[in-house]
Formats: C-alpha cells, sequence, structure tokens
C-alpha cells in the first residue's frame, strides 16, 4: 500500500488480526457516516493534524487529494484545529503539502 506509514504497516504486518478487527469496525463507521465523501476527507485531516497523528497525513492527504480536495481545502483543514488546538497543527503543514505536490507514480 503506496504512502502507508511505516507505523501502520507495521501494524498491518506484526499484528494482523487486531489489523483485520480495526478495518472492519472503520469500514462499518463509514457506512454510518453521513458526511459526503470529500467533507469527510476533510474533517479526517483536520482531525489528523489536531490530535498529532502526523504519520497517516500524506496517505490521507493523497486520498483527498483523489477525491477532488484541493491543496488550499487541504490547508484550510490542517489549520482548521488552530483556535482549538493551537498552533501544534502548523507542524502537519509541510507533511501534508508535500504530500499533495508530490506527483503520483
Amino acid at each position: 500500500m503506496e504512502f502507508v506509514s511505516h507505523s501502520f504497516q507495521t501494524f498491518l504486518n506484526e499484528a494482523p488480526e487486531h489489523a483485520k478487527v480495526w478495518g472492519e469496525t472503520v469500514g462499518k463507521l463509514g457506512q454510518v457516516n453521513k458526511l459526503d465523501q470529500k467533507t469527510e476527507k476533510i474533517a479526517y485531516l483536520a482531525v489528523m493534524a489536531a490530535v498529532g497523528l502526523e504519520s497517516g497525513i500524506p496517505f490521507h492527504v493523497k486520498d483527498a487529494k483523489a477525491s477532488g480536495v484541493t491543496r488550499k481545502e487541504v490547508i484550510s483543514a490542517i489549520l482548521l484545529g488552530l483556535p482549538a488546538v493551537g498552533n501544534q497543527v502548523v507542524k502537519a503543514l509541510p507533511i501534508a503539502l508535500a504530500a499533495f505536490d508530490e506527483k503520483s507514480s
């Protein structure tokens, strides 16, 4: 899986039973989500930046970009948490933009 972080790839490889259950849970949560796909992807990037999950941002930026999310929307999503969590979200900005600007292989 391209753009998957080393930590998540280790999770998949070293704990496949847990990863399977996690994947099933994520899928079920997606089924009950009432947001449109683009909004969901933007919101997820905002949450990831707010909680400091930088390692997963490249994967989710690429996914969001494939769904039509623009570079400016990525910036807005990453910075959305500024009022709530402060400037810790700024750490995610260069990671997100590098992933967005990277050419697909």
